[in-house]
């Protein structure tokens, strides 16, 4: 098939839907079909380019998150959808609505995903726990696109509960984003720089929602505080807010951003991964954590996919609770042997979210839309 996705960044290792996007076309085209993007960033033989839409006052904000939305160019957006064989839409924002209003024009099947949860992009201006608010993000998306399409993909079941009791009426496919075949057990010795040191990683955006502060803080009441190495991955709005916090620790954590294979050394000589977020839609980076060995210890938040993860209680905490969390972390470090039980049983746990089945799950959506599309039912023409 000929594939084109709709994003409006996609040129970018901070985004954790742009990623997928990436990792999505790569493999999709190991399997024999083409993908196009349409998108924001330089032109090149799969990319369609867009301008950057900026919006006043709030733009800085929107590039510390590492986005940009993209404008709506008729000529080059109609180029991209008259090639495709089916367009995929991957965010809920006015590019993917103008690509779908194309593709019905040209008679072209069209899905969606549902990455980008609400509480995210609230979450940015202080407002991610005001429920009312949250809910009038989601109406808004559901009218203004999701109404528009018969097939929806979600990368956690939570998401697909969350859009169904809101009343999205489409056919929803649950399709975990996938982690790629070298993420899997791998222990390697502590550097030099780490001998001796307790190393404790989080990989995510260093934004308000994913609360890199309550492990800071959680540092400070952990009897192993003078041995924790906190290890951020991440770039984000919060850089500078949490250097600042962290001076408080014996160890000041370490912030800094790991290609793929960087990543994976990293993971590989740490000793619990924890997971922070309030909010998540699934949280790929803490199944590649699990997936090469690592206990993960999760936020059990309600607005969070990530607690789907935890074998048991054990890898849990009370959302948003330094306390709780350093509970949880002293008693993973107080019992090495059972860590290292778990660890085996987590890395073995990841293999059912390899990328591979992902990618067969998403080309059956794919072929079910174009297959039963037919243009005469088209709403937007």
């Amino acid at each position: 098939m000929k594939i084109l996705f709709v994003i409006d960044t996609y040129q970018t290792n901070n985004n954790g839907t742009s990623i997928s996007a990436q990792r999505f076309a790569a493999e999709l085209r190991k399997r024999g079909h083409e993908v196009r993007i349409l998108t924001t960033g330089e032109p090149s033989e799969n990319i369609y380019a867009l301008d950057v839409f900026r919006i006043p006052v709030f733009q800085g904000l929107i590039e510390k998150h590492g986005f940009q939305f993209a404008s709506r160019e008729a000529d080059v957006v109609a180029e991209a959808v008259q090639w495709a064989d089916v367009v995929h839409c991957f965010m809920p924002f006015a590019l993917e609505s103008y690509a779908k209003k194309m593709a019905d024009r040209f008679g072209k099947p069209a899905t969606a995903a549902f990455h980008i949860q609400p509480e995210n992009l609230t979450s940015s201006v202080n407002l991610g726990k005001v429920t009312w608010i949250t809910n009038a993000v989601y109406r808004v998306f559901r009218r203004r696109i999701y109404d528009r399409f018969k097939h929806v993909h979600t990368p956690s079941q939570f998401m697909a509960d969350e859009i169904t009791k809101r009343g999205y009426s489409a056919k929803i496919h649950v399709i975990s984003n996938g982690i790629q075949d070298d993420f899997v057990w791998t222990k390697r010795p502590k550097s030099p720089e780490f001998e001796g040191k307790i190393l404790i990683m989080m990989v995510g955006r260093l934004s308000v929602e994913k609360r890199q502060d309550v492990i800071i803080n959680a540092v400070k009441h952990s009897k192993y505080a003078d041995r924790i190495q906190l290890i951020f991955a991440g770039k984000g709005p919060k850089y500078e807010d949490y250097m600042e916090l962290g001076q408080s620790l014996k160890n000041p954590p370490i912030f800094g951003y790991y290609n793929r294979q960087e990543l994976i050394n990293t993971l590989a000589q740490c000793d619990l991964y924890v997971h922070s977020s309030d909010m998540e839609s699934e949280a790929i980076s803490c199944i590649e954590a699990f997936a090469t060995g690592l206990v993960p210890v999760i936020a059990n938040s309600e607005l969070s996919a990530t607690p789907q993860f935890a074998l048991d209680g054990r890898s849990l905490f009370t959302a948003g609770s330094p306390k709780d969390l350093a509970r949880a972390i002293d008693y993973w470090l107080d019992n090495p042997a059972e860590r290292t039980r778990m660890e085996r049983k987590y890395a073995e746990h990841a293999k059912r979210y390899n990328i591979d089945h992902s990618i067969s799950q998403f080309e059956d959506m794919l072929q079910e839309a174009v297959t039963e599309f037919e243009p005469a039912e088209l709403m937007y023409a």
